[in-house]
């Protein structure tokens, strides 16, 4: 009796931060669409007028004004090149979906743990090398590699519950 009240609290654990982490990829898939209005704000936000060229300011203020300026003036002349970010978006989504089947068996399904903190390690370098060569600010390379850092952390909780699920499940057998 003991045993199956923790394997329905464990159940209910692991089903409640699987919930959280796919809340979290759609949201985060979702910020993909509207960039433009994003960076308005934010630039609105950090005091950025828009009607000034980015060259006007500098640091974070800097940044964000020339990546605003950027997406304006690719929207303008290069609108399919933003297609790219609605398959960022999309991807984000479908990552969502995978773990879908974490939430309905996570025993059996435990590998999607795995496999989304392999994902998340590989954010590092990614950010890393794919940021000094396209010249993003260190800063803003340590910011997209806390992604991989805040996404593990849920997963590493996630696989220490299943595991321990896992061992209830052999035990009343």
């Amino acid at each position: 009796m003991e045993l199956q009240l923790k394997e329905k609290q464990l159940l209910l654990k692991i089903r409640l931060l699987t919930l959280f982490f796919i809340v979290a990829l759609i949201g985060s898939g979702l910020t993909a669409f509207p960039l433009e209005t994003e960076l308005e704000i934010i630039c609105q936000l950090l005091g950025v007028s828009i009607e000034q060229p980015a060259t006007t300011y500098t640091g974070l203020q800097g940044w964000m004004a020339w990546i605003y300026e950027g997406v304006v003036y690719t929207k303008a002349h290069y609108p399919f090149l933003l297609y790219g970010t609605d398959w960022l978006a999309f991807a984000h989504i479908m990552i969502a979906v995978a773990f879908i089947g974490l939430y309905r068996r996570p025993v059996r399904n435990q590998w999607i743990i795995h496999w989304a903190m392999i994902m998340c390690a590989s954010v590092i370098p990614a950010a890393l090398i794919c940021g000094a060569v396209r010249e993003i600010p260190f800063y803003w390379q340590l910011i997209d590699c806390s992604f991989g850092i805040f996404g593990f952390i849920p997963l590493y909780i996630l696989h220490r519950l299943v595991k321990n699920l896992e061992e209830i499940t052999i035990k009343q057998q």
